[in-house]
C-alpha cells in the first residue's frame, strides 16, 4: 500500500512508557500507519516502538494538544485514530472500526468523528461507577479532513471544519461507537500520586493564570465537596467495592491537592 493510498492512522503519545507501550502498539498493528510522538523518553519507549515499525517524531516539551497535532501533521491516513500509551484496541473494537471506515455503503459511516467507550481498570479491576462507568466516552476516531487541530493545556480537545467554519469540543457530526477500548489508569497507587502530582500542577496553574478567587476555607470545602458528591453519590462509586471507594476518594484527594497547590501560588503571587 502506497503512502498515499493510507486508509487510517494511528497516533500514539509518550513518555518514558516502556512499560505500557508495547501492549498499546501491539494492540494497533492492524492500522495502515502508527505514528509515536516521543515527548523526550529517557527509557526504552523509542526502541520498542521501532520494533513495532512505528514511524518516530520527536517533540521537546508542550502539552498533549501540541503533541497530538505534531501527529496529525505527519499523518497519511483518510482517518486517525489516536491512542494512548495506557490504551488497547480490543479485537472488537478493532473490527467495528475497519468495517465503519471500509464500508462507505454502512449507515454508520455517515460521521466525521466518533467517540470511543473506555473500560477503565484501576489496579487490576475494572471500574464501572463512579463516573468511569458507561458514561466515559473519548472523542478519539476522526475523518482526516474534518479535523485540524487539537486546542487547550489540560482536557484538550480537538477543532474541527465543517462547511469551511471552525468549531471547537463538539463537532457538527458525532457518532458513537459500541465497543469498549481498554484504559489502564493506574497499577499502582504509587503511579497515581505520581500522576496527581503531575496534572494538579498544570491544573492550579491554568487556574492561577485565568485568575481564580483567592482559595479560603469555603472554597476549599466546596471543591472538595463538589468532587465527594460527584464521584460517591452521584456516580455511586462506592458499588465498584474497595477499589470503588479508594478510587473515588482518591479523586476528591486529587482536586484537594490541585486547590491547594493553586493556593500556594496565589500566595507567593507566583513568584516560583
Amino acid at each position: 500500500m502506497g503512502v498515499k493510498d493510507k486508509n487510517i492512522s494511528a497516533i500514539v503519545i509518550a513518555k518514558n512508557e516502556q512499560n505500557k507501550i508495547g501492549d498499546c502498539l501491539e494492540s494497533i498493528v492492524w492500522c495502515d500507519e502508527i505514528i509515536l510522538v516521543d515527548n523526550d523518553s529517557v527509557d526504552e519507549t523509542v526502541d520498542i516502538a521501532k520494533d513495532h515499525k512505528a514511524r518516530i517524531f520527536e517533540y521537546k516539551g508542550g502539552n498533549y494538544s501540541d503533541l497530538r497535532n505534531e501527529g496529525l501533521k505527519h499523518a497519511k491516513g483518510k482517518w486517525i485514530l489516536y491512542v494512548d500509551a495506557d490504551e488497547r484496541i480490543t479485537p472488537l473494537l478493532r473490527n467495528e472500526i475497519l468495517s465503519l471506515i471500509t464500508d462507505h455503503q454502512s449507515p454508520i459511516n455517515i460521521y466525521s468523528t466518533y467517540a470511543i467507550p473506555r473500560k477503565n481498570i484501576v489496579l487490576g479491576k475494572e471500574l464501572k461507577h463512579g463516573g468511569f462507568g458507561e458514561s466515559d466516552y473519548v472523542k478519539r476516531l476522526f475523518k482526516r479532513k474534518n479535523l485540524k487541530k487539537w486546542t487547550g493545556d489540560l482536557h484538550e480537545e480537538p477543532n474541527f471544519i465543517h462547511k469551511g467554519i471552525v468549531t471547537t469540543g463538539k463537532p457538527q457530526e458525532l457518532g458513537f461507537l459500541k465497543n469498549k477500548m481498554i484504559h489502564i489508569k493506574a497499577q499502582t497507587l504509587e503511579e497515581m500520586v505520581e500522576k496527581t502530582n503531575k496534572w494538579s500542577e498544570v491544573e492550579a496553574r491554568l487556574m492561577f493564570e485565568a485568575k481564580h478567587p483567592p482559595m479560603n476555607i469555603p472554597r476549599f470545602l466546596s471543591a472538595i465537596g463538589r468532587e465527594f458528591w460527584f464521584r460517591m453519590i452521584k456516580h455511586k462509586a462506592f458499588l465498584d467495592g474497595s477499589i470503588g471507594i479508594i478510587h473515588g476518594m482518591y479523586q476528591v484527594f486529587s482536586r484537594f491537592i490541585s486547590y491547594s497547590k493553586l493556593w500556594e501560588m496565589q500566595l507567593k503571587g507566583d513568584k516560583s
